[in-house]
């Protein structure tokens, strides 16, 4: 009994559950996800239960054959050969017990598992599905943490929490059930015992989680701190701010040895009052048991078997109490994985969209478009804005900060709608046509070249999957990245490490416009693709991307002015709309915005030199 206990108290103890503070739920209706994943699998499921009320009749089988043997072999009458037969009883209940055990755990776990796979991958593919305003309101982090901390919440309620549940429900009926067949005046007295042990457990366990919370908000600010300092360290030492965070880490690191003390002490005191309780109720239970044997109304095996009985009784009863709390965390993990799993693209193809004309002719149109960002409604990124693109046209969008150029592409691209205008693509409004097909025309290369986690060749075909070698090394080659890929330990098979942290940053952009030219689209969208390049690889990379855009329809985000003289035209966007547009000489005689910033810049520049 008391390792039973000692275990319950433990558990209620110890706060490592409630590290990542998971979400609570006022209700278990959202755990209808879970049980309709579980429910995918059947034959798994039946094999559990048959496994749990296998392993729960083989543990209470356990006391009972302990009260055959004390009563039987151990009465000084018993031949070796019933002794001998009582103890492989015996032997062959712990077997059993252990064997289906094993197979409650294997198929208990692997069903967790499996749901919480299942519901990782559908929820990915429903993100997947999600535009960009859905990201501008919801963080990627807080996504991230959703589906690794809450599923495994989910896991754990699945793989451990219901079947503690199942067993311990199993044992508490049935072993109360012996208890009251054994004796049934020890059984009343015991079963108004276990509230007073049960309640302080409860009582505790409440605090200590809380306190566990906070104790873990403490141990996260550590971390925190470690990483802010240690990421900022040339500035800490170039100030000599060492002693000053050297003492505000120390006072986070009290912090957390004040909280983590308090635990410590709700924890004595609980362990104290708990013990003492379950300890005493034993010797209370064999004072009365003994007492009932010396009067022959009750034998020593049924006293053993009461107590061991008992124990597993009061064990099930405590582990009980905190099934339900973890059944509202898992509940409150399974809506915000719901929240996700639900969440509907604003924007999805219609439902008979139009084809676009083949072949493709890249031009795109833009007439009276207004539009306002989801998390800014309040101001208006293009206003009223009219462009007409020809195709095969160059041309470049200059402008100060937050004049709309991004917004642009963002709009070309299908990631938002306008809420008033339309936009054309070859003479087909965005809004008819399939956001997918009006991709496949485009080639984007940002500001900062994006690379995924993988190998070199896996992150130039991202453009085009279906792309050959030889392919990927003439656009690697016309972007100027076949040298240093062919110097890669494994070449095109080198693992780049996440974000391409193994290359340069003017390596990651020539990466990231060999793409682009493997997609060899029609429309082209460059954001400042050659700003992080040296001198030599710009002039490089920017005669590549000057025989790429022949007869295709380019638009050019330039924040360096010098880039974009050979468009065949500039707009000057100022606050969402068009201030002046025309050809790089036009403008500087025209001595608008244009003029002032090329000014600005060229002074800049001649300041750097």
């Amino acid at each position: 009994m008391s390792g039973d206990i000692q275990t319950t108290v433990e558990t209620e103890a110890d706060g490592t559950a409630e590290a990542s503070k998971p979400p609570k739920a006022r209700t278990l209706a959202p755990l209808r996800m879970v049980y309709a994943a579980a429910a995918q699998y059947p034959t798994q499921i039946a094999l559990a239960l048959v496994s749990l009320l296998i392993t729960a009749g083989a543990t209470l089988a356990i006391p009972w054959r302990f009260k055959v043997i004390i009563d039987e072999a151990f009465g000084g009458s018993a031949a070796e050969a019933e002794i001998a037969s009582a103890f492989q009883y015996l032997l062959m209940i712990v077997v059993v017990l252990a064997i289906g055990t094993a197979l409650r755990f294997y198929f208990v776990s692997w069903i967790g598992e499996r749901v919480v796979a299942d519901i990782r991958l559908k929820v990915q593919r429903n993100l997947l599905r999600l535009s960009p305003s859905f990201y501008e309101e919801n963080s990627p982090k807080e996504i991230s943490s959703r589906m690794t901390s809450d599923t495994a919440i989910i896991e754990t309620v699945v793989g451990t929490t219901v079947s503690i549940a199942l067993r311990n429900s199993v044992t508490a009926i049935g072993g109360t059930a012996l208890l009251l067949y054994l004796a049934p005046k020890l059984t009343l007295g015991l079963l108004i015992g276990i509230p007073l042990v049960v309640l302080p457990i409860v009582f505790f366990g409440r605090r200590i989680r809380n306190v566990s919370r906070t104790s873990q908000d403490r141990v996260a600010d550590v971390g925190a701190s470690v990483t802010e300092v240690l990421s900022g360290m040339k500035i800490v030492q170039s100030f000599g701010q060492q002693e000053r965070e050297a003492d505000r880490f120390g006072e986070v690191v009290e912090a957390t040895f004040a909280t983590a003390k308090k635990r410590i002490m709700l924890r004595s005191a609980m362990t104290t009052i708990v013990i003492t309780l379950v300890f005493g109720g034993i010797t209370l239970v064999m004072w009365r048991g003994a007492i009932a044997v010396t009067q022959n109304e009750i034998t020593g095996g049924t006293i053993a078997a009461f107590v061991l009985i008992g124990g597993l009784v009061a064990g099930a009863f405590g582990a009980l109490t905190e099934v339900y709390g973890d059944l509202l965390r898992g509940a409150g993990a399974a809506a915000r994985l719901a929240e996700l799993l639900e969440a509907k693209p604003s924007i999805a193809p219609p439902a008979r969209p139009e084809k676009l004309p083949e072949p493709p002719r890249g031009g795109l149109s833009f007439r009276n478009v207004t539009f306002r960002y989801p998390s800014r409604p309040e101001v208006a990124a293009l206003n009223d804005f009219t462009l007409e693109v020809e195709p095969g046209e160059t041309v470049a969008i200059v402008g100060p900060s937050g004049a709309g150029k991004s917004t642009i592409f963002q709009l070309v691209e299908r990631f938002y709608d306008p809420q008033a205008g339309t936009i054309r693509l070859d003479g087909i409004p965005l809004t008819k046509a399939d956001p997918a097909d009006i991709r496949e025309r485009l080639a984007f290369v940002p500001q900062v070249g994006v690379l995924f986690s993988g190998n070199a060749r896996d992150n130039l075909r991202y453009g085009r999957w279906d792309a050959s070698d030889e392919e990927i090394w003439d656009a690697a080659r016309a972007a100027n990245a076949e040298h240093f890929l062919r110097d890669l330990p494994q070449g095109l098979d080198t693992d780049l490490g996440e974000g391409g942290t193994q290359l340069s940053g003017g390596q990651q952009q020539r990466l990231a416009i060999a793409r682009a030219l493997l997609r060899d689209a029609p429309i082209l969208l460059l954001d400042e693709a050659t700003s992080a390049l040296d001198a030599e690889s710009e002039l490089l990379v920017q005669q590549a991307l000057d025989e790429l855009m022949t007869d295709r329809t380019t638009l050019v985000i330039a924040h360096r002015l010098a880039t974009v003289r050979k468009a065949d035209r500039i707009i000057v966007l100022d606050q969402g709309k068009i201030a002046e547009q025309g050809t790089h000489d036009a403008l500087v005689k025209a001595e608008g915005l244009y003029a002032r910033l090329a000014k600005l810049q060229f002074a800049s520049d001649q300041a750097a030199a």
